[in-house]
């Protein structure tokens, strides 16, 4: 089960239309956190690079020996309320993975070729030069893809893209769906996420055991 999270605490800048519905409480966090340090058929995920990933994520992360994916906003970066390159670095050195999540949300089926340029190529680069590692994974804008969108990432050089289409994800995916966290979690919820990622995952094991025939 792969965790898609935003923002955590209280919010730094004006948030855009609709990102509140996104944004997570402390005690939310820590709650998911919690459940993640139990297993180990959780991976977390964190969009957008809001500076919530380094003031509160980050060190909840570290106190409970979890790591997790980021993926910035390329274009974002050192603006009120985003990550800046300090930031940036100061994942990376914690053993975190960073990704990309473009250069600004936007719609990645509705590009022309140099804003595909920009979001695909230039966005990742950025990224890399300034972490100090090859940047390959990226994170869907709004979850949203179609054909040309996976053809133009894997022309990019994508080793692994990120949706929110819900539901457990396969560990050796190209294409990996993710469960989106909103506002108005709680431990029932959450508990929802969770134990419906592991009975699909008994499902597929079971499978998987099945002698063939």
């Amino acid at each position: 089960m792969i965790l898609a999270m935003h923002g955590a605490g209280r919010p730094a800048r004006q948030l855009d239309p609709g990102e509140d519905e996104r944004w997570l409480t402390v005690d939310q966090l820590e709650e998911v956190l919690d459940r993640a340090a139990d297993r180990e058929d959780v991976h977390l995920t964190f969009d957008d690079g809001n500076d919530s990933d380094v003031e509160v994520v980050l060190p909840r992360l570290v106190e409970r020996g979890l790591t997790a994916e980021f993926f910035p906003l390329a274009g974002r970066l050192g603006q009120r309320g985003y990550l800046d390159r300090d930031g940036l670095c100061e994942l990376t050195r914690a053993g975190m993975e960073i990704g990309s999540h473009g250069w600004e949300p936007r719609d990645w089926r509705r590009l022309d070729d140099r804003h595909a340029r920009r979001e695909l190529t230039d966005a990742p680069k950025l990224l890399g030069d300034l972490c100090g590692r090859p940047v390959r994974r990226y994170s869907l804008p709004f979850g949203a893809y179609d054909r040309r969108v996976l053809a133009r990432l894997r022309q990019a050089g994508a080793t692994r893209v990120y949706s929110s289409d819900g539901g457990a994800a396969r560990r050796d995916g190209w294409l990996q769906a993710r469960t989106e966290l909103r506002h108005d979690l709680d431990g029932e919820r959450l508990d929802g996420v969770l134990s419906a990622g592991a009975r699909r995952g008994h499902w597929v094991n079971r499978l998987l055991r099945r002698p063939a025939r």
